[in-house]
């Protein structure tokens, strides 16, 4: 079964994530810092990570950036999840190696697609 990393400080929105990945068919890891996501990564790392942008100690676009820049990691797809949902914000977490971009609250058809597209 595929794995799902979600890294959200949100409760609410980390639980919303999780159903709706789980209903996917998804095993799912939840956590709520970058710190605590890094440990998660091995040894079996996800099949995709979605990654809220505004995060206790480092933000999400850095961990994105780490993660893309990372031979191990590099080719995991990683979904900023935010509410800063501007096409600046957008351009800059592409920039920094996302493949996809889901602005808050998160559609489930979208996440749909975007776990058959990239999962």
């Amino acid at each position: 079964m595929k794995i799902a990393l979600v890294v959200e400080d949100s409760l609410t929105d980390r639980e919303y994530m999780t159903r709706s990945l789980k209903e996917a068919g998804f095993n799912v890891i939840s956590t709520s810092s970058v710190e605590e996501a890094k440990g998660k990564l091995n040894p079996d790392p996800p099949n995709i990570i979605f990654l809220d942008v505004i995060l206790p100690g480092q933000s999400g676009f850095e961990f994105c950036r780490e993660l893309k820049g990372n031979p191990a990691t590099k080719k995991i797809p990683v979904v900023i999840c935010s509410t800063k949902g501007t096409e600046v914000d957008k351009t800059w977490g592409t920039m920094l190696g996302a493949d996809d971009y889901l602005a808050k609250p998160v559609d489930i058809n979208l996440l749909k697609q975007t776990l058959r597209r990239l999962a």
